[in-house]
């Protein structure tokens, strides 16, 4: 059986063609970013289109291949500082490949099963502990609110057309090959030797880490699971919280350098003080989280000094 996976050239569709292609599926792949036949097919992709998400490209697709069983939308906008500062491009990048993804379905390849990654961002802030799928949503960010509005097409999809969809709203993905964000940004400034490392927030933000290596073999396992209803909404956090203070000083740690942090004590527009996930769910579809943060964060540091020694 074959699955397509829109955005397989970022960095956690990168993963996830590689888990699918281990896995004995053919991945076919559209999305942006040049690669050539030889660096697709030792990703594990078949076909690589680098184009829009659009009805010309999945037809295309469709015509030298026939219709997926599997379709795994990643293609959107990846971080809440971008969308705020084009806040168009991020909506044009999520909402509208979207829709064009959702009506290209309707009209010609109903029965494919959707698995649509969206964020935690969707629900916001003044959330304590852990939260459910059901929870009030408030999103603080361009990106956030666009995710939500993906969401909410999905929705709208699966109930007028009995498209089948499941939506995944994943927390802090980290891993090997992410090349921005917190983890990049303290490798950084840790191989330029900086004694002091100066952070915004306070230190006490609590996120769900979880490596990208689980959350490709968690989207997976969502497509794989018998779907009752024809929408689907899951947390894809593992209930277990971390403050970004721990996540820095893991890293300097596994780093083996005595840097010290200091926090500005001011919060980043959009950015709340604390994301958990309920993991309920994923404990009904019986899904084990297998890498720990210790280790994740050891071989994020390993990766990197890999790159900078290439």
């Amino acid at each position: 059986m074959s699955a397509w996976v829109t955005g397989a050239n970022g960095f956690i569709g990168r993963h996830l063609v590689r888990e699918l292609a281990g896995v004995g599926r053919t991945v076919h792949g559209v999305g942006h970013g040049a690669l050539d036949p030889a660096e697709a097919r030792a990703l594990g992709l078949q076909t690589w289109i680098n184009g829009e998400v659009d009805a010309a490209n999945l037809s295309a697709l469709a015509a030298t291949h026939g219709l997926p069983s599997r379709i795994f939308h990643l293609a959107g906008g990846s971080s809440v500082g971008l969308s705020i500062a084009r806040p168009f491009e991020d909506f044009s990048r999520t909402v509208t490949s979207t829709a064009r993804l959702l009506e290209w379905l309707r009209s010609f390849a109903p029965e494919s099963r959707l698995i649509v990654a969206s964020s935690a961002a969707v629900y916001g802030a003044d959330h304590a502990g852990p939260i459910a799928e059901s929870a009030a949503l408030a999103p603080m960010s361009p990106y956030g609110h666009h995710k939500l509005m993906m969401e909410q097409l999905c929705r709208s999809y699966a109930q007028s057309f009995g498209l089948r969809c499941t939506v995944v709203r994943l927390f802090s993905v980290y891993g090997p090959n992410l090349r921005k964000q917190l983890l990049w940004d303290i490798c950084s400034r840790l191989s330029s030797e900086e004694r002091s490392l100066n952070l915004g927030g306070t230190g006490a933000e609590i996120r769900d880490w979880t490596d990208v290596r689980d959350v490709v073999r968690l989207l997976v396992c969502a497509a794989e699971e018998v779907q009752q209803e024809d929408f689907r909404l899951i947390n894809g956090g593992s209930g277990r919280g971390t403050s970004v203070a721990e996540i820095a000083g893991g890293l300097i740690r596994n780093w083996g350098s005595s840097t010290v942090v200091r926090y500005s004590g001011v919060a980043r527009p959009g950015d709340p003080a604390s994301l958990l996930a309920d993991d309920g769910r994923l404990r009904d579809m019986n899904f084990d989280w297998r890498l720990p943060l210790e280790r994740g964060l050891a071989d994020y540091v390993e990766w990197f000094r890999s790159q900078a020694r290439a």
